[in-house]
């Protein structure tokens, strides 16, 4: 039996190339009143998101490329952008190391990139920083104040807005790329003093034709990563 929940998680992935056609805002504020159905402790519900389109949302890709190909042209300005909250490891082991490097190199391997080719590099990592031309970004905060915790609830509520707009027709593609950024990001979206960027989010309609797009991570089977216990 069709199961469209099934469906939804099952078809969601992480696009890297949108389609120009433009997403009505009342369906984006459906997306995000869904979301908000979201599990969090004690139902602090800790979450804060930005909707960027149009000028807003151009301001800030130039923006933000701008001060990428400054940090590329000079390393030294790394200082400046720092990730608040440790998204990775600061050492990697095993076996997460192996899925990112299989992730990373994935990806550039379809798309003609060798591990030699710094300015291909650079210039899909930017692709990051232009929403894969998605028509609407999304930025999510969270009050400094909280708990480790939150990020829990955060995961939740992230998941299930991408699961919504499965459900719509639309893709998505969450993105921590964003987060060295912050001190760019937190005074253009308006966030107050006390809020931290948890990250970014593209949000649109997939070019299904692109060959980038094709690209989709393995996963570990249930039973490599489940304990049966009584």
């Amino acid at each position: 039996m069709h199961n469209p929940v099934d469906a939804a998680i099952e078809s969601r992935q992480s696009m890297r190339q949108f389609l120009p056609a433009p997403v009505p805002r009342a369906l984006v504020a459906h997306l995000l009143e869904l979301a908000s159905r979201a599990p969090s402790g004690t139902n602090t519900q800790p979450w804060k998101a930005y909707v960027l389109q149009g000028a807003s949302r151009d301001s800030l890709v130039d923006k933000v490329c701008t001060a990428h190909d400054a940090l590329r042209a000079n390393p030294a300005l790394a200082v400046d952008y720092k990730e608040e909250y440790d998204y990775y490891p600061e050492k990697w082991v095993s076996p997460y190391i192996d899925r990112r490097r299989e992730n990373g190199w994935g990806l550039y391997g379809l798309l003609g990139i060798g591990k030699g080719d710094k300015d291909k590099m650079h210039a899909q990592h930017q692709r990051n920083f232009r929403f894969f031309d998605a028509p609407v970004g999304l930025m999510f905060t969270l009050d400094r104040v909280m708990g480790r915790g939150s990020l829990v609830d955060y995961g939740m509520f992230l998941q299930t807005l991408m699961v919504a707009a499965r459900g719509h027709g639309l893709h998505t593609c969450p993105q921590a790329a964003w987060n060295g950024f912050s001190k760019i990001i937190l005074p253009h979206i308006g966030a107050g003093p006390d809020e931290m960027l948890v990250c970014g989010m593209s949000l649109g309609y997939a070019d299904e034709s692109a060959h980038v797009n094709t690209f989709r991570t393995p996963r570990e089977r249930a039973d490599q990563f489940t304990t049966w216990l009584g």
